[in-house]
């Protein structure tokens, strides 16, 4: 599996943050992977403003990826209302992967970059959105920044491969970020 992640944004265009990368950026890149793909399942990361607003600015956005980038699924993240969000982009076609712990988007939320499910609240709300979103039909889900016993605990009640980023060794896959490698 290949992902070409909001991440560039920082690494690649060289931005402060995820948050200021759109659409159009992420088509270009997408795009450029895909060229240079053989076999593997490429997903692009939904950026930040893409998907909040409706299901259909969502669906839109998503099949972009599909169209223009020639992308096989795309990324999302968080639970609550992208719950609803993946639900809607999967029933169009387009399968989902969900993203929950630490959520570089919504960072600014967390309190900065931070550990996840250090808490008894804050364990028990990355449970409920990695089964929320596996229940709104994601084929993974992508747990960052998670106690590893956290990831364990949870993962025993999930039916999807979780890939782990900063999670744990109990992850089914592991993210390697080709700028963190270099």
């Amino acid at each position: 599996v290949v992902l070409v992640g909001d991440t560039a944004a920082m690494v690649v265009l060289g931005y402060d943050a995820t948050t200021p990368v759109g659409m159009d950026e992420m088509i270009v890149m997408a795009a450029a992977v895909r060229r240079g793909l053989k076999t593997p399942l490429l997903v692009g990361d939904m950026p930040f403003g893409s998907y909040e607003r409706s299901n259909e600015h969502a669906i839109d956005n998503a099949q972009r990826y599909v169209r223009e980038a020639g992308c096989k699924a795309v990324k999302l993240e968080r639970g609550g209302a992208s719950v609803e969000r993946a639900r809607a982009i999967v029933r169009s076609g387009i399968p989902v992967m969900g993203h929950v712990g630490l959520t570089p988007q919504t960072v600014n939320a967390l309190g900065g970059f931070k550990t996840q499910g250090k808490t008894a609240e804050s364990a028990s709300r990355v449970a409920e959105e990695a089964l929320a979103l596996q229940a709104a039909g994601c084929f993974a889900i992508v747990f960052e920044a998670v106690p590893a016993a956290i990831t364990d605990a949870v993962m025993r009640e999930l039916d999807v491969p979780v890939i782990g980023i900063g999670a744990g060794p109990a992850t089914d896959g592991q993210v390697l970020v080709f700028h963190d490698l270099l």
